[in-house]
């Protein structure tokens, strides 16, 4: 059985990220997205939607540039408190004992503690309503090198312990249920060796 709602943004989980931006260190800011997603893949593009009345919005708008930081458990605190309070009244990574970097291709900084930072540039700003959709292409990645896998190379974020937003509760993510694809990859044959009759 069902029950019928009116229309509403019901997709769910959602990565929950900070944004960080600003173009020198006396106005950088962070806060909470959770509106966020990949849009394309060549060129790499990503995109956030943010209220035209936050503090962040105006330096996105003027500045062109934002950076996306993955969120863990050890920054669910952080990830909250940055999403409720406003960058007008504090400075956050003060506040929040976060330490802003050096991004490789943007001024906006980077946050040190989270494992990726995702370095983007506006390329369009689509006003939708309530929010504004901040269309950018990524130009640049940084990933915490102690998540990789120094014998296959391969990028281990589930160690960092990833969250996830979910109709106003954050999650932490569970067990791994299969790889991509693994619904339809074949299965090694078994071969049965007959006993020989001697």
């Amino acid at each position: 059985m069902k029950e019928s709602w009116k229309p509403g943004t019901l997709i769910y989980p959602l990565p929950a990220v900070l944004v960080s931006c600003g173009a020198a260190p006396d106005e950088y800011n962070l806060f909470t997205v959770a509106w966020t997603g990949t849009v394309c893949t060549e060129p790499p593009m990503c995109s956030i939607s943010v209220r035209p009345g936050r503090h962040s919005y105006d330096l996105i708008r003027r500045t062109g540039e934002f950076v996306i930081n993955l969120t863990t458990r050890s920054l669910a605190r952080a990830t909250d408190w940055c999403g409720v309070r406003s960058g007008r009244d504090y400075d956050k990574f003060r506040e929040m004992g976060l330490t802003p970097g050096a991004a490789l291709h943007v001024a906006a900084p980077i946050v040190e503690e989270s494992p990726v930072n995702i370095e983007c540039r506006v390329r369009q700003i689509l006003p939708l309503g309530s929010h504004d959709l901040f269309l950018a292409e990524v130009v640049g990645v940084q990933v915490s090198a102690e998540l990789i896998d120094p014998a296959t190379g391969r990028f281990a974020l589930e160690r960092a312990e990833p969250i996830v937003y979910s109709h106003g509760t954050y999650f932490a993510l569970g067990e791994a249920l299969g790889n991509f694809g693994w619904s339809v990859r074949k299965r090694p044959s078994v071969q049965v060796r007959k006993r020989s009759g001697r």
